[in-house]
């Protein structure tokens, strides 16, 4: 069971963004033809298209934290000692975690104000639930892989060893 969720791991953001990418795309190649050839567009594939935007992008984020391909600014950590730029790694990722848990905590509201009124979106009628879920679904995710993050650092603060510095999302 263990190698099955080392994988789920090293994976789950990989193939949720090539499952939202992937419908991205298709949906709005389809729309683009309807509206070219045929001058008709739906409602429905312009929100696919959105929400399965909006999903990419957190997901894309807790991806970013985990591999430590955000934005950064890391002059002064290439002129300090291993250690030192270990310790600004951890320091930067509870920075992060602390706005992540916050954000996490008001994303929820949103969430449960469209539960509670049962709203739903307009071309595809679904519960709008399911679409505003993505801000806390990434906030979550950005809170689990900064707490791995910080476990990871931690370990090699410790062990006196190089600190992670990521690899390439896809290759």
């Amino acid at each position: 069971m263990r190698p099955f969720f080392a994988s789920v791991d090293k994976n789950l953001e990989r193939w949720a963004l090539l499952v939202f990418y992937t419908l991205l795309v298709l949906v709005m190649a389809v729309e683009v033809v309807r509206r070219e050839v045929f001058s008709y567009s739906s409602i429905w594939g312009e929100e696919v298209v959105r929400y399965s935007f909006i999903y990419l992008s957190w997901i894309g984020v807790a991806a970013a934290i985990k591999e430590r391909a955000h934005i950064r600014i890391d002059i002064l950590t290439a002129l300090v000692p291993r250690r030192a730029k270990t310790a600004i790694y951890i320091f930067g990722d509870i920075v992060m975690l602390l706005v992540a848990v916050i954000a996490l905590y008001w994303s929820f509201e949103t969430v449960a104000v469209s539960w509670k009124f049962g709203s739903v979106s307009h071309g595809l009628r679904l519960p709008m639930v399911w679409f505003l879920a993505a801000v806390p679904i990434g906030f979550a995710l950005v809170v689990f892989r900064l707490v791995q993050s910080i476990i990871r650092d931690a370990r090699s603060l410790v062990a006196g060893t190089p600190v992670y510095e990521g690899e390439r999302l896809f290759d």
